[in-house]
């Protein structure tokens, strides 16, 4: 791969496509060049797409100057040029043939996120002609654009409920072959933005097999004609390819159940971070806010990954130098010396001093704003923390996950006491997870204080009804047969408790990957498939195992930022240095994967205590 990131690949693809496909002029020419301007039309996709990627501003910059969903009536702008990005999908298509023959715009320029099926390019040009529209498309291109960057090494397919698409026992074998192929699809789409055909690892069975087979079959159909997407790359084929490793989220339940006590999981887990937007309600201290949170905030990068109490202490220290400075430029330009705020107000004194000041004015507030909106945050989450002693619930899962040990007490005590309902159900269903035989009595208490507390045991019973059939099923070395979907729910937790957390803490999906990366002997990944798309189809001698500097993981069923983190980790502290992208179906905090076990919980008849199951933020 290219040193380039994944998420700037496809900032630039997107840049090209918002210059009409051509690429973008340098800062000198734009000067002299007089600037096209344009509409953009998305649909909901595509602008979750955007969302992470551009600012209104950015897109002003790229000669934007409106944009409309298309689902949304609008009005003709006939003298303007429309660049559309949409899913190729059929009513997507007619929507797009309807605003040309109704000529909307001057002319259309057509962008679809991935491959436009011949069916639907011969739709769209059937209604084109019959409108006498057609001279108004001036451009149609397939960009594989199909995932949300959401970050350099971090991506999501943006696949809602995955999960329980995937491990539904009444889903038809069609739907599951559906959901396989979309998957398989968005990953295409990850790999011709980075230009690079992956080698693809993955256990035997289940769902991460069936996208490997999907994905290796795809990959094999686009290299057979020439040129294609990846003839570029073609030269450096057999050098730093990276290795594909797809992983079922049923491999490690606990992961995205679990409380975390780092900034950025508690903010995407209490507050409901989506798309690096943060949505903050209207309180007592003013209106309701969105704030950013991404690679411009420097707060956020630096201290994201730190444990609360950390960031709170940093928060005020940073005040404090903030402070510190404003006071400083105060006295130099003779201004208030026990003022604490700084507008630009009191700035005499000499001309040196007073440059200087009016200088740092523009830094001092955009510091006062990140102070401002950190503090928001923090205090919020404070309160949150507070009103359901989410330290307390941290520490007693860290004990059941890490040390295999619980205070019957403590989680009796927690259960019944503080705490959201989703919050207990949280931690029950990590206790259920982080023993291999819990004492039948304990186990009483623990659903009896459920009860109590009218928490809808559905996600509960179905962890439990999973890991009673894993435990009868676990002597048998029956692989699932990939056609016969509800093998799956026999083998959901094949890991079994051992693999949840080793001893350091590191997750297993953590450690697996590090085993596939060094492509050394391992019974952990000996038993892994291998498939590589530019390989002949027959034998496997001649298949490299290793090692990779570069790799892709993905997490079928949904992701999180715990793994997101742990995987970073282990690129930093590898020698020599190692390239890691997490990708997931869906990027989900522990309230809304609990949901999705719930679902799966009232499908079997399980649980249900009359209380609406755990609703996503």
């Amino acid at each position: 791969m290219a040193p380039h990131s994944l998420r700037q690949k496809q900032l630039d693809l997107i840049v090209r496509m918002l210059h009409l496909n051509q690429p973008p002029p340098a800062a000198a020419a734009a000067e002299q060049e007089e600037e096209v301007y344009k509409i953009l039309v998305l649909d909901s996709f595509c602008l979750s797409l955007l969302s992470p990627l551009l600012r209104v501003a950015d897109l002003r910059k790229h000669g934007v100057t409106l944009f409309f969903p298309i689902d949304k009536p609008r009005q003709r702008v006939p003298d303007a040029p429309a660049v559309y990005l949409l899913r190729p999908t059929q009513a997507n298509a007619d929507r797009v043939a309807a605003d040309a023959a109704a000529a909307l715009y001057a002319s259309f320029h057509l962008n679809f996120s991935s491959a436009l099926p011949r069916p639907l390019l011969d739709r769209l040009a059937s209604a084109a002609a019959a409108s006498g529209s057609a001279h108004r498309i001036a451009r149609l291109a397939d960009q594989y654009l199909d995932f949300v960057s959401l970050e350099d090494n971090l991506f999501s397919l943006a696949h809602p409920r995955s999960y329980v698409a995937l491990n539904d026992p009444r889903a038809a074998d069609a739907d599951i072959e559906a959901v396989v192929d979309a998957i398989a699809l968005g990953l295409f789409c990850v790999a011709a933005t980075l230009g690079t055909v992956p080698v693809i690892r993955c256990a035997r069975g289940g769902p991460a097999e069936m996208v490997a087979a999907a994905l290796d079959a795809r990959l094999r159909d686009h290299l057979l004609a020439k040129p294609n997407l990846f003839t570029e790359a073609s030269a450096a084929a057999s050098f730093q390819r990276p290795v594909l490793c797809l992983f079922d989220r049923n491999v490690e339940l606990s992961v995205g159940i679990q409380h975390d006590w780092s900034y950025r999981p508690l903010v995407h887990n209490v507050l409901g971070l989506k798309l690096n937007k943060l949505k903050m309600p209207a309180d007592k201290s003013g209106p309701a806010k969105t704030y950013d949170l991404d690679d411009t905030d420097a707060f956020w990068v630096a201290n994201s990954w730190s444990p609360f109490p950390k960031v709170a202490e940093e928060i005020e220290a940073q005040l404090a130098k903030y402070k510190q400075d404003v006071d400083e430029v105060n006295q130099r330009t003779g201004g208030n010396k026990d003022g604490v705020e700084f507008d630009g107000t009191d700035l005499i004194g000499n001309t040196k001093h007073l440059m200087n000041a009016v200088n740092s004015l523009p830094e001092l507030t955009e510091r006062k704003k990140m102070i401002d909106k950190h503090t928001n945050i923090a205090t919020v989450l404070l309160g949150h923390i507070k009103e359901r002693s989410l330290d307390r619930y941290c520490d007693c899962e860290n004990d059941m996950l890490g040390k295999g040990t619980v205070d019957r007490n403590t989680l009796l005590d927690l259960l019944r006491e503080k705490g959201t309902k989703e919050d207990k159900l949280r931690l029950a269903v990590t206790y259920i997870l982080s023993f291999e035989t819990p004492p039948p009595s304990e186990l009483e208490q623990v659903e009896a204080a459920l009860r109590e507390s009218e928490v809808d045991m559905s996600a509960f019973q179905y962890v439990k009804r999973i890991k009673s059939l894993n435990t009868q099923f676990s002597a048998s070395s029956s692989t699932a047969n990939r056609s016969n979907i509800v093998d799956w729910a026999e083998k959901l937790l094949s890991a079994g408790v051992k693999n949840l957390l080793s001893a350091g803490r590191q997750l297993a999906l953590t450690r697996t990957v590090e085993a596939l990366m060094e492509g050394k002997p391992n019974p952990e990944v000996d038993d892994y498939l291998l498939f590589d798309p530019r390989a002949p189809r027959a034998g496997s001698g001649g298949q490299f195992k290793g090692p990779y500097r570069e790799a892709i993981v993905f997490m079928i069923g949904g992701g999180n930022y715990i793994e997101y983190r742990s995987l970073m980790e282990l690129a930093e502290r590898s020698q020599p240095s190692k390239h890691v992208i997490y990708g997931a179906t869906e990027i989900l905090n522990g309230v809304e994967f609990v949901e999705q076990l719930a679902e799966l919980g009232q499908k079997a008849g399980l649980g249900g205590s009359g209380s609406k199951p755990p609703s996503s933020q």
